[in-house]
């Protein structure tokens, strides 16, 4: 039997092939770069669909700069790119090029990070990040571990996973078991609850504070009421930078009371854990280091591409809760250190190459003065539309958010929330700049998400002149 045509595989003999194919991608792409004029092209979900609906899929083309060709109209042109100034929506940051170079080398190797003999020197690379990391937030060096994992959402559902493990160590019914968050954290908190089969009225939300931050004397009523009535707290979750005023609660006063109520007290740093490289800004999270756990999402306030997250952990021991051992794969008796014995994933990217080549291109200083900058860019944007009649702004940002809305005192509420979501709405169609939305006690607003350390205040300010201009032309419509 002949061998069968492999010229598509990387590999030795086809080293030419996967040069060239790898060029003529990077061609595409810079050639794309050089025609932006906005972060996207405001296309509808109507448009951007149909032509992708029309390709057969059972019909390939047999050329690689066709199938190229095809990716860029149905995809590439119409991406919304997070690198250009006037986006600030989400918590999607522009990418530092080291972490590129990166991603490149980790799909062409294709390294699997669930055990020892798939992954060899990348284990260490990895392991020595989370150590570097846990050392940044001031875990003790004789217990501290962690893993990489893909997203935020993963590294808050393994930290309850551990939490509510060590409470059924100390035999307590699952249904007996709460978790306690404020009002304004990640949604994958009380997700996390369902997933964990714990249900919805196990995630008990704190209420915030006139800072947004979590209210302490509130959750310390809410750890007595669970006594009270029987219940017991698995973990309270502090956010350290919630997703909407990017503000930090107040870890030492949470670690109080974690510690009165034996608590495992859990830190989400997704947004904020990037202070940890920051020199003028790490005070912010003094406190962290009394936790249990922590999330760190290197994609965020790290520069770092999709996806690169972390669960760190103050006690290795707390990581059995997430171990499982097969004799096909990692045997319980097997010496090598693999890494799936503490992983919710099996088979893993090697996604810890990008940070390591960051840090050994940049230096942590670096990644650390590109989020200080965007802080200070949140502050000063803050301040100045303070003062502005017809913009009203919501809790100044300990980290890099913007909480606002365009405001005509002939509008009631309802129409108020109507004009904004239409600001965005059209803006979006524009192209020329890209908004996110929020509610506030039940009131509509826009939201900036400043994670660009070359965006400039006149570029922010360009941002809000665009709210302005569409502000005053659509309330005929509203009113």
């Amino acid at each position: 039997m002949s061998a069968p045509h492999v010229e598509h595989l990387f590999h030795p003999d086809n080293a030419r092939e996967y040069s060239s194919g790898i060029t003529e991608a990077i061609r595409l792409l810079v050639d794309q770069l050089a025609t932006l004029a906005g972060p996207t092209t405001g296309i509808s979900p109507e448009l951007a669909a149909k032509p992708v609906d029309e390709v057969d899929l059972d019909a390939p083309l047999l050329d690689g700069a066709a199938a190229l060709s095809e990716v860029s109209r149905l995809w590439l042109e119409d991406a919304v790119w997070f690198h250009d100034p006037s986006y600030a929506a989400h918590l999607n940051c522009p990418v530092v090029i080291p972490a590129l170079v990166g991603e490149l080398l980790i799909a062409a190797v294709n390294t699997s990070m669930d055990t020892f003999d798939q992954s060899v020197g990348g284990t260490f690379m990895e392991r020595r990040l989370i150590d570097w990391t846990a050392a940044r937030a001031g875990y003790p060096e004789a217990t501290r571990d962690g893993i990489f994992t893909s997203g935020g959402s993963q590294s808050n559902l393994q930290a309850l996973l551990l939490a509510r493990g060590e409470a059924e160590r100390r035999g307590v019914p699952l249904d007996r078991l709460r978790f306690l968050t404020s009002a304004d954290s990640h949604f994958s908190i009380a997700k996390s609850a369902r997933l964990l089969g714990m249900g919805d009225a196990a995630a008990i939300a704190i209420p915030t504070d006139a800072d947004r931050r979590m209210d302490v004397v509130a959750l310390r009523a809410a750890l007595d009421d669970c006594v009270v009535d029987g219940l017991v707290p698995a973990a309270v979750v502090a956010t350290a930078g919630t997703t909407d005023f990017g503000v930090i609660d107040p870890l030492h006063a949470i670690a109080d009371a974690c510690q009165d109520f034996n608590v495992w007290f859990h830190v989400d740093a997704a947004y904020g854990g990037g202070l940890l490289a920051s020199p003028r800004y790490r005070h912010l999270l003094d406190g962290i280091e009394r936790s249990n756990s922590i999330t760190i999402d290197y994609h965020k306030t790290w520069f770092q591409p999709v996806s690169s997250s972390a669960l760190l952990v103050r006690d290795l021991a707390t990581m059995q809760h997430a171990s499982w051992y097969a004799d096909y794969l990692n045997p319980r008796e097997s010496e090598n250190p693999n890494q799936v014995d503490k992983s919710l994933q099996t088979t893993r990217r090697f996604d810890a190459l990008k940070l390591w080549l960051t840090l050994r291109t940049m230096g942590a200083d670096q990644i650390g003065a590109y989020l200080e900058t965007v802080i200070d860019l949140a502050r000063e944007v803050y301040d100045i539309l303070s003062v502005q009649p017809d913009i009203e702004v919501i809790t100044p940002s300990q980290l890099s958010t913007v909480v606002f809305r365009y405001v005509d005192p002939h509008l009631d509420e309802d129409a108020l929330g109507d004009l904004n979501r239409r600001i965005r709405a059209e803006m979006w169609s524009g192209g020329r700049s890209v908004v996110a939305a929020t509610k506030v006690d039940g009131r509509q607003f826009l939201k900036l998400t400043l994670l660009n350390p070359k965006a400039t205040v006149s570029d922010v300010l360009d941002i809000i002149e665009q709210v302005r201009t569409l502000g005053r032309a659509v309330p005929e419509v509203a009113r």
